[in-house]
């Protein structure tokens, strides 16, 4: 396959298309400008797609055979033995003691095949999916006030909205081409932005106005914003009148928990957390926030995980609904809630029904009605009616023996899961774990029985649709490594073996394709708005030539092949046509702060990282922005628990500990800390978050709390820190800190210890260590000790130790591992732990895009006179490229510049 290839990307929902281009040494990757979500645009982590294709076949670590028990099969083999377990632990237990495990890592007809096999065949309900973690509290949210999952707005409203609120959503860094998209307008309309987050993330560099709320108030915030609307005359109640129930016992509620400003700044923290500014007090910042809501029709909610990562996340994301629909602006041009989804098909295997609390296209597994109509359309004799167990309860069940057997396909449930001690516990339990997976090691694959090699993102055709309803093509442009085969074609197979061959003949994805868009217009009488009936006959050509388009697609009345927008018109796919608002409450969040855990840690993403870096950890620009989990502290409570900037702290929960190292920053409240969500026991020692996390969910969508977690905080005391460079992995698991990042060369890790350790049996063993010597140098007293192992004069291994942390450039060492020889200069470098060159010391990465650091931008300001983020754009090209850098650009301009003038 060597012609460029049309395909989307598999990071968030943003769901950006882009062109794959053969080249002398491989492909290239770069943004498709026809496509309608990202115009040509792109983000670090897309620019960077082939180098983590490249980077999985040079490091060998995909998963390319089946494997049973440990040992390596065939196709045949392991199909028959997957099929054969099942059968009897269905025979033994019966249909309900299996359960599939999926993910929106997923394409839209893998996760069609999933759910139909389990759901209509095997006849268990339970399937849930890693959306459970992202979007569910959405779901509900959206089924309570509109009648049906439906994002009604496009990309299209943050770029003709006149005010742009960000809640719960670092958009700059989770989404960056939609952030770069609102930038570009703010530039050219001066779109109003705001920002509402305890923290002070990337996202409020392009702010008017920050309201940094205390953690899990946000219902308090948009009761008081509606309490004042109705009490201001501000809501459109002509729009009420005829489009809306529920509005008089919705304001009602608001006014009891929020009757007035000063009541929702207290609940909110507004009063306490904020500094008196150009607007004046946090009291003034809420009553401007309340004014130009008023003020802008043209207003865009846009919400994500910060919302619905809560055991209230439910109401929270009604809150936001209920203003909206106040002031009648759902579905018109400029003006809507809109939910970004974290990952590229959370809303394709929604459609599919993938959740645990869903029947495919859009139906209800509690509507009889409904269970029926599916069940005569798969010709299924085993579809019952009600809900699967969600996520954490399926879990919960797998420990206690309830399911015996479960099917994890394209994801990580032993890292992204809360309280993951116990999620480990219920796998090792559980007589039966199948895994789907792209690599070959994950903390899940180390509890399968069966391991079964699944087509990635290179490899794979289907669909997927993003958080604006688009459906678009994936296309594949390179031959699957060794055995793998696509998840579709996988559980198909099985299917078949145990006996279910008529409904799983199919040919080719455009097959189910075809059978999904069918069923989503089978007897749909309107209150289903999801129908892409136009697609229910297309044929393998036309659908190898689909291009980008909008839910809902009806055969009879979408002829242009999409919908921008849905309930312009105020007509709601509820059983009146009317959208409800509901009377939400503030509540705290479960899980409180205390004398034993007086800390709250929020978590999130990182700009250049993706959920349990199974893919990203593999590129060595990607790993060099953060190589290391850092926790974010403000500096009165480092000084308050004795944490030194740059050192590391236990992070201790009522659940588990991690240790990560300390950045001191003044963008976390007091009280708060910030741990990014993405390390685990392959890329890390202590680093996963999920031995931290509560198994508190909320009541109504079955998703876990994540960002309000109360902690405590000690110092680790290191005896001795250091730097490990190594080809292969390296097994430290006798070390309490370790890290794992890519370099340009080598693998690094960073290194720390309590106690004594013979520090060169760090050092990756060589499988030639006839022909190798190490050479070292070692001061006792110091407590420095540098070691290299040599093959034939290539570096194979280099371990620096020291009583802090060692000062030298990762990546001019990491470099050194891809030449067939180092010169004598270069050995006596490693010897001396000083670099040839100064510009060689530890080069903090700055702009992913270009590979800009720390120093080159520092020297672009000291000797260049480069004093505006414009002007290192113009020198550098760092922040020219998906913009996610520009904040850290302007805090070192704001950082040396006031120097370089004394």
């Amino acid at each position: 396959m060597r012609d460029e290839v049309k395909t989307t990307c598999p990071y968030c929902g943003v769901g950006c298309g882009l062109i794959i281009s053969p080249t002398r040494d491989g492909w290239a990757a770069g943004g498709d400008p026809d496509h309608p979500a990202n115009l040509g645009r792109i983000c670090s982590k897309g620019a960077a797609l082939i180098d983590t294709v490249m980077a999985e076949q040079a490091h060998d670590f995909r998963l390319t055979e089946p494997e049973v028990d440990g040992a390596k099969v065939g196709w045949d083999t392991a199909i028959d033995e997957t099929a054969r377990r099942l059968r009897d632990t269905i025979a033994q237990h019966g249909r309900k003691s299996v359960a599939f495990y999926v993910s929106g890592q997923l394409l839209t007809e893998d996760y069609y095949v999933a759910n139909k096999l389990i759901k209509g065949f095997i006849g268990s309900p339970h399937i849930d999916t890693n959306s459970r973690l992202c979007m569910a509290s959405t779901v509900v949210g959206h089924k309570r006030a509109f009648g049906a999952d439906v994002v009604p707005g496009c990309y299209e409203d943050l770029e003709i909205a006149d005010l742009v609120i960000l809640t719960g959503s670092n958009l700059a860094w989770c989404h960056p081409v939609l952030n770069q998209r609102l930038r570009a307008a703010r530039e050219k309309h001066g779109t109003k932005i705001v920002v509402i987050d305890p923290r002070k993330t990337a996202s409020c560099d392009i702010a008017d106005l920050h309201l940094p709320i205390k953690p899990g108030s946000d219902v308090a915030l948009f009761n008081g914003l509606l309490a004042w609307l109705d009490q201001t005359g501000n809501t459109d109640l002509r729009y009420i009148a005829r489009h809306v129930t529920g509005y008089e016992h919705a304001v009602a509620e608001a006014r009891a928990d929020c009757p007035d400003i000063e009541t929702t700044a207290k609940k909110c923290g507004l009063d306490t957390h904020e500094v008196a500014d150009e607007l004046g007090s946090g009291l003034g910042k809420l009553e401007t926030f309340f004014n130009w809501f008023a003020t802008f029709e043209r207003t865009v909610t846009v919400f994500s995980q910060g919302v619905n990562q809560s055991s209230s996340g439910s109401d929270k994301v009604n809150s936001i609904l209920n203003c909206h629909l106040a002031t009648g602006r759902v579905g018109k041009p400029g003006s809507g809630p809109f939910s970004v989804t974290g990952q590229p098909n959370a809303m394709g295997g929604r459609e599919v029904g993938g959740l645990a609390n869903q029947l495919a296209a859009h139906m209800d597994p509690n509507n009889p009605l409904d269970v029926d109509r599916v069940r005569r359309f798969w010709r299924s004799d085993c579809l019952e009616p009600g809900e699967g167990y969600k996520a954490v309860d399926m879990f919960r069940a797998i420990e206690t023996g309830e399911i015996r057997a479960v099917w994890i396909m394209g994801t990580n449930p032993a890292v992204s899961l809360p309280d993951t001690n116990r999620v480990r516990l219920a796998l090792s339990r559980c007589p039966l774990v199948i895994v789907s997976d792209v690599v070959s090691d994950t903390d899940t694959l180390r509890h399968a029985h069966i391991k079964l090699p699944a087509a990635g993102w290179a490899e794979k055709s289907g669909t997927v649709t993003n958080s604006e309803r688009r459906i678009s093509r994936q296309r594949p442009f390179r031959k699957p490594p060794g055995l793998a085969k696509p998840d579709w074609w996988i559980m198909s197979e099985v299917a078949k073996a145990m006996g279910y061959v008529r409904a799983f003949k199919y040919r080719d994805p455009s097959d189910i394709f075809a059978e999904h868009a069918a069923l989503s217009e089978f007897e749909n009488d309107g209150l289903r708005a999801f129908d892409i009936g136009m697609w229910r006959k297309a044929k393998k050509s036309s659908y190898d030539a689909m291009t980008p388009f909008q839910w809902p697609a009806s055969r009879h009345d979408q002829p242009d092949g999409g919908a921008k927008r849905l309930y312009g018109n105020g007509i709601f796919t509820t059983s009146n046509g009317r959208a409800r608002m509901l009377a939400v409450q503030h509540t705290t969040p479960l899980a409180q702060a205390s004398t034993d855990f007086p800390l709250i840690a929020n978590s999130g993403r990182y700009r250049d990282q993706w959920h349990t870096m199974t893919r990203t950890g593999t590129a060595a620009r990607l790993s060099a922005h953060r190589p290391e989990p850092l926790l974010e502290v403000h500096p009165a409570d480092a000084s308050l628990y004795g944490l030194k900037h740059d050192g590391i702290a236990r992070i201790t929960s009522q659940h588990g500990t991690a240790l990560m190292r300390v950045l001191v920053t003044d963008a976390q409240s007091p009280g708060q800390v910030f741990m990014p969500m993405h390390w685990n026991d392959v890329f890390s020692a202590n680093g996963g978050i999920g031995r931290l996390l509560p198994p508190n969910v909320d009541p109504l969508s079955g998703q876990p709390e994540s960002k309000h977690v109360p902690v405590a905080l000690t110092p680790f005391e290191p005896r001795w820190q250091g730097l490990l460079f190594s080809k292969k992995p390296v097994d430290l698991s006798g070390l309490p800190y370790w890290v794992r990042a890519t370099g340009p060369g080598s693998m690094i890790y960073e290194i720390a210890g309590d106690k004594p350790v013979l520090f060169k049996s760090l050092l990756p063993v060589s499988p030639h260590d006839d022909h190798g010597h190490i050479i070292e140098y070692n001061d006792t007293q110091k407590g420095i000790h540098r070691f290299a192992r040599l093959e034939d004069n290539r570096l194979t291994g280099a371990l620096f130790i020291g009583r802090d942390r060692p000062a030298l450039g990762r990546d001019w060492v990491s470099n050194l591992f891809a030449t067939d020889a180092i010169a004598p200069d270069e050995r006596n470098a490693l010897l001396a732990g000083r670099m040839p060159a100064a510009g060689a010391l530890n080069d903090r990465l700055i702009c992913s895009c270009f590979s800009v650091g720390l120093a080159a931008i520092t020297q672009a300001i000291s000797q260049q006179n480069a004093v505006t983020a414009t002007d290192i754009g113009r020198l550098l090209q760092a922040g020219t490229g998906c913009g996610s850098c520009l904040p850290e650009i302007k805090e070192i301009l704001d950082d040396l510049l006031p120097r370089a003038a004394e």
